[in-house]
């Protein structure tokens, strides 16, 4: 099983990777995640994007592609892999494509998840981060509680600035200009699952492996 995740900030994509992942025994590869490993196994590639975020930069697409590839020539992505943040842009699409297709992969497939942006804006706005440990929870899950449930740090949380209302709609209007086309990009190949993910975690992961299984 090979899958793009794809949507707006705050649909749940990470959380549904990592349930995936474990679910199929296959890796949930984060584009944020590879590159700062690229960086710290010191590879070529990994040099050079430092070199690029020490300017202030943002890392080129090739750059990112070729992280990407040497991730996926990994014996733990031969039976699947589950790309996520990644394609961002339809150029990178493109890209991305010219690489399966070298890596002779044809079974990929986009699930796209799917929520209202109002329900988005409240969901992450209810979000709070422990200062100790950087673990994020909802309100409801720290209701009562001036303990991190993890770390047991005291009065710990705070409102991230991602997670501030404008800086959310900023996030969400970006994904609208530059990511949607990409959406666009996959649909006109058919390899499109889309799935509202305004459920519990759970029961979008319940609804996701069912189409899945089809």
């Amino acid at each position: 099983m090979r899958l793009l995740l794809f949507g707006a900030p705050g649909v749940g994509k990470g959380t549904q990777a990592k349930l995936l992942s474990l679910k199929f025994n296959i890796p949930h590869i984060s584009t944020g995640d590879i590159l700062r490993q690229a960086v710290k196994d010191e590879t070529e590639l990994g040099m050079k994007a430092q070199e690029i975020m020490n300017r202030g930069e943002l890392v080129p697409d090739d750059v990112m592609i070729g992280i990407i590839k040497y991730r996926l020539n990994k014996n733990d992505c031969n039976t699947g892999f589950i790309i996520d943040g990644f394609p961002r842009t339809t150029k990178q699409a493109v890209e991305l494509d010219r690489l399966l297709h070298e890596l002779e992969i044809t079974d990929i497939r986009l699930i796209n998840i799917y929520a209202d942006e109002e329900e988005i804006v409240k969901r992450l706005n209810s979000r709070r981060a422990c200062k100790t440990c950087g673990s994020i929870f909802t309100l409801a899950e720290i209701e009562n509680s001036d303990h991190c449930p993890n770390c047991s740090t005291k009065n710990s949380f705070y409102l991230r600035e991602d997670d501030k209302e404008d800086v959310i709609r900023k996030r969400l209007d970006i994904f609208r200009k530059s990511t949607e086309s990409v959406l666009n990009y996959y649909e006109k190949q058919g390899k499109v699952i889309s799935i509202n993910g305004l459920g519990s975690v759970d029961e979008v992961n319940v609804e996701l492996l069912k189409i899945l299984s089809n």
